[in-house]
C-alpha cells in the first residue's frame, strides 16, 4: 500500500514538472481585421533566469550548507518545482544527484 502510494506521487509529481517548457518557446499572436487581411507577429519569450546573473559561488555555498535537506541550490537557480521535490523526496538521488548538480554549478552549466 505505502509503495503504491510513494510510486503515484513520484508519478504525479514527474507528470507536473515535465508539463514546464525548459527552452524559450516562440509565441505567435495572429489578428484579423474586417478586410480579410491576417498578420502574425513573432517573439522569443526569454528565460526567467540566466546563469550568468546568479552567482557561482552564492550557489555552491547552498548547495553545501542547505543543498542535500532543501534543494536550495535548485530553488536559487529557479529549477523547477517538481524536480526540486523529487531531490528532495530522493535524498539527493542518494547523493548522485547532488554531486552532478554540484559539478554542473561549479562549471557553469546549471
Amino acid at each position: 500500500m505505502k509503495t503504491k502510494l510513494l510510486f503515484s506521487l513520484l508519478v504525479t509529481l514527474f507528470m507536473f514538472s515535465a508539463s514546464y517548457a525548459s527552452f524559450p518557446v516562440k509565441r505567435t499572436t495572429s489578428a484579423t481585421t474586417n478586410t480579410e487581411v491576417t498578420t502574425s507577429t513573432t517573439e522569443v519569450v526569454e528565460p526567467l533566469a540566466t546563469v550568468a546573473s546568479q552567482d557561482k559561488w552564492v550557489g555552491v555555498a547552498l548547495w553545501f550548507f542547505l543543498g542535500w535537506p532543501f534543494a536550495a541550490h535548485r530553488w536559487y537557480y529557479k529549477k523547477p518545482v517538481g524536480w526540486n521535490i523529487l531531490f528532495i523526496v530522493t535524498f539527493a538521488g542518494l547523493g548522485i544527484w547532488a554531486i552532478v548538480d554540484l559539478i554542473n554549478i561549479l562549471t557553469d552549466n546549471f
